[in-house]
Parts: C-alpha cells; sequence; structure tokens
C-alpha cells in the first residue's frame, strides 16, 4: 500500500510539473520578435526548481516505501507542510472551502499511528484516542468527517447546522491576520440546512455499519473500543439558529429531533458573534428556558443502550464575571454534560489590535484570544467546581496550549484556526508535544492534570 500511495504521489507530481511547464515559460515571454524564442534565465531557475522538486519526491518515496507503515505516515504528514504556501496565496473563503473538499476527497493523509497511551481518556462514557479536536465552523456542512477524523483528531465537530438553509453574510467575510496568527470571520451560520446535513450523516452511518458487518477481523472482548457513531473518532454536531428565525428553542429542538441520532454529542451555539440577537439567549433565564426545552425534546426519543447524546452549550469569551456566574448556575442546576470555552471573540486582543483589519466586523478567533479564553476557561472550571466536563477552545496553536487548557480545567481541546495555517502536520505535532508536556510533569494522563492549575 505505502508503495502504492508513493507511485501516486510521484505520478501527480509529474502530471502537475507537465501541466505547469509551458505556463510558466509562456508567462515570461516577451512580445518582441527577437526574445520569442530565447529562454528567460527566470524559466530556466523554474525548471531547475521543479526539476529538483520532483527529484526530492521520488527520492523521498523511494525511500519511505521501503519502510515500516509509520514512517510513510510520518512522512505523508510533513509532506503537506510544502502545500501550505499555496493555500495562503487564495482568498481565505476560497482556501477554506479547498481544504473541506480536500478532506471529503480522501486527498489527505490517514493517521497509521497509534497515539501516546497517556493521550487517552473517557468522557461522557465515550473512549477517546486523545483529547485533540477540530473545532466546529470549519466542517460546517458534514461533507468531510471520514477524512477529517482520519487525520487523527480524537473528535470532530461540524455546523453550525441551521434549520434551514441560509447563505449567511455576504462576502467578503473572512480575513486572515497572519502576522498575529489569527483569523476574523463573520459567515453568520451560512448552512445547507438539517435536511442536507442529516441525508450525509445517514449515509456514513449507514457505510459504517455496512463494514462493521462485513468485517473479518477478529475483536477481542477485552480491547476498549475508540470513537462513536462516525468510525474512528467522537463526532459533535453543533446546532445553530436561523437569523431571521422568531423562536430560537424551536430551532434548536429541531436540529436535536433530526440530527441527535447521529451524533456523539450535542452542541448548543449561542455564542456566535454574527447571529444578530444570538448572544442574549446566555442571559440566566433565557439560557435555563432554552436548555431545559432542548433537553426536554433530546429525553423524549427513544434511545438504546448507549443513551441519548451528551448536551453542551458553546460560550463567548466576552462575558462579564456575573455573566459567567449565571452559566455556571445554570449548568449545574440543569445538569448539563459540558460547556464549550469558548467562541470567537469581538474584542481584538493585544497584538492583533495593530492590524488595520481589525477594524473588520466579525468573531476574532486564533493566537490573541488564547488568555482570554483559557482565564474563562478556569474561572468557569472553578465556578462548576469541577464536575461538568469542559472543552477548551481559543487559540491553540501547539502541544504546550493544549497542555495549559487542559490544566486550566478542560477534559478536552479544540483547534481551528492554528489548523487552517498549518495544516494536517500540525496534529501529530501537538498530539507529541502534549504527551511531553504530561510526562515532564509527571502525569501519567490527560485526566490527571484537568484542572491542575485551579487549585
Amino acid at each position: 500500500m505505502a508503495a502504492m500511495a508513493t507511485r501516486k504521489l510521484i505520478r501527480d507530481a509529474f502530471c502537475k510539473a507537465l501541466v505547469s511547464r509551458p505556463f510558466q515559460g509562456a508567462r515570461h515571454f516577451s512580445s518582441a520578435p527577437e526574445t520569442i524564442h530565447k529562454i528567460p534565465h527566470t524559466s530556466k531557475k523554474g525548471r531547475l526548481l521543479t526539476g529538483a522538486t520532483i527529484g526530492l519526491v521520488i527520492a523521498g518515496g523511494a525511500y519511505v516505501s521501503t519502510v515500516d507503515e509509520a514512517t510513510f505516515c510520518g512522512w505523508l504528514f510533513s509532506a503537506t507542510k510544502l502545500v501550505n504556501p499555496f493555500f495562503a496565496l487564495l482568498d481565505p473563503e476560497v482556501a477554506h472551502r479547498l481544504g473541506v473538499l480536500a478532506a471529503a476527497r480522501g486527498w489527505v493523509p490517514r493517521e497509521k499511528r497509534l497515539d501516546p497511551q497517556s493521550l487517552g481518556l473517557q468522557v461522557w462514557g465515550r473512549n477517546f484516542s486523545n483529547p485533540i479536536g477540530l473545532a466546529a465552523g470549519f466542517d460546517k456542512h458534514a461533507e468531510a468527517v471520514d477524512g477529517l477524523l482520519g487525520l487523527g483528531f480524537g473528535f470532530v465537530e461540524v455546523g453550525s447546522v441551521t434549520p434551514v438553509p441560509q447563505d449567511g453574510n455576504p462576502k467578503p467575510r473572512v480575513f486572515r491576520l497572519r502576522d498575529e496568527g489569527a483569523v476574523i470571520n463573520r459567515y453568520g451560520f451560512n448552512s445547507e440546512g438539517i435536511v442536507v446535513v442529516a441525508k450525509r450523516l445517514g449515509a456514513q452511518h449507514g457505510k459504517r455499519k455496512l463494514d462493521e458487518t462485513s468485517s473479518t477481523l477478529p475483536s477481542s472482548s477485552d480491547d476498549v473500543k475508540q470513537g462513536g457513531k462516525a468510525g474512528p473518532g467522537i463526532l459533535g454536531v453543533n446546532l445553530g439558529k436561523n437569523k431571521n428565525s422568531e423562536d430560537a428553542a424551536a430551532d434548536y429542538v429541531q436540529g436535536v429531533h433530526t440530527l441527535s441520532q447521529y451524533a456523539d454529542y450535542l452542541v448548543i451555539n449561542v455564542s456566535s458573534p454574527n447571529t444578530p440577537g444570538l448572544r442574549v439567549l446566555q442571559g440566566r433565564k433565557q439560557l435555563k428556558d432554552l436548555v431545559r426545552k432542548v433537553q426536554e425534546a433530546r429525553d423524549e426519543m427513544q434511545w438504546g443502550e448507549e443513551g441519548p447524546p451528551p448536551l453542551l452549550v458553546k460560550i463567548a469569551p466576552d462575558l462579564s464575571k456575573e455573566d459567567l456566574e449565571d452559566i455556571a448556575a445554570v449548568a449545574l442546576a440543569l445538569r448539563l454534560d459540558g460547556l464549550i470555552i469558548t467562541n470567537t471573540t469581538v474584542s481584538r486582543p493585544a497584538p492583533a489590535d495593530k492590524n488595520p483589519l481589525a477594524a473588520e466586523a466579525g468573531g476574532l478567533s486564533g493566537k490573541p484570544l488564547f488568555n482570554l479564553s483559557t482565564n474563562i476557561l478556569k474561572e468557569m472550571y472553578i465556578l462548576t467546581r469541577g464536575k461538568i466536563p469542559l472543552v477548551g477552545c481559543g487559540g491553540i496553536s501547539s502541544g504546550e496550549d493544549a497542555y495549559k487548557k487542559i490544566r486550566a480545567g478542560a477534559s478536552l481541546v479544540q483547534l481551528y484556526t492554528a489548523f487552517a495555517y498549518g495544516g494536517p502536520a500540525l496534529i501529530p505535532q501537538i498530539k507529541s508535544e502534549l504527551a511531553e508536556c504530561l510526562e515532564r510533569d509527571g502525569f501519567k494522563s490527560v485526566q490527571e492534570a484537568v484542572g491542575a492549575d485551579c487549585t
């Protein structure tokens, strides 16, 4: 299999080189007759670079095809770094769209290596091979679940999904603050709607059941089953409300009725800054009424031995101490299954505030959000007395960042912006660094480190 993948990679590289070579030469030609047949110096350099690249691919492929699968897998992940500069040249939303399509069509590497044992943990009765997840907002329409989980994420969250399809806000609506490692977006819950997403998740669920039935691989009763309804990892479904909806609770209830059968956990998103009036739902009374109605809708459905999917709420980083106390009180009173902390911020933390694009409306994500969201995370862990599993999200770009979130109270963590910049190679890097952090400080597992800075 390694040799086949190598041959395909080499073939693709050759094809791209052959297709691009005439274009590269033609764009340097002058219209003057005396220079038509002359090969410019820059074109020669380009061809030399192309040849060198192909040579490296062939040499590297020839080497890794002779070694074990784990080495070959590592080489493929490292090779994805070569693609990142090309994505950086594209419009941010176009690059985002291409990234989703690549994962959906299997044009991304698939992780074959086992995660470090110290990273495994159980949350909500579900076994996670590692605590690193992909946040909602990347795969909004559940197009690439299998490909994204195959990258080695412990869990992937799709959405936000709205009941009725909507286009979201006008373009442009995504802006890179590259020097700051940040992004500002105002997508506005662009969604293909719950019917389309349900069909995709249903087809995927059916395929997995078929594969399990037809599998001839022996299984041991002593093995701990990793993953959930989506296969090799845990799948979360993030629910949103339509922009013009007058009954927010009805929108979330509809999402539960249609999508919960395919989800390992559900998220009520009341914290996006790009839907007017949405964040008002974080108020004590509003949140209590909303969560109660959604819980009732979920619990009225028929469930098997696994029971209903856990219900989480995703909150904003732009909350006062009183707001956090109200949310914690509601979460404890209604026995909420978890909180995701946090969504994007409408503030512009340094150094993002110095960037000219900081004036763009929308939510900011990425490195400048890290301290703000981590402080909120720690505060909420203390307010909930560690009784509710928390998911840390906001500004994570390294294993050390993930470790700090865990020590601040997160059982699980999520990436988005760093993944958009760093690509697939970032995932094994973060997992490796996190395992090193745990070992360095004497923790045998992620669970042992949760909330270590809050005692």
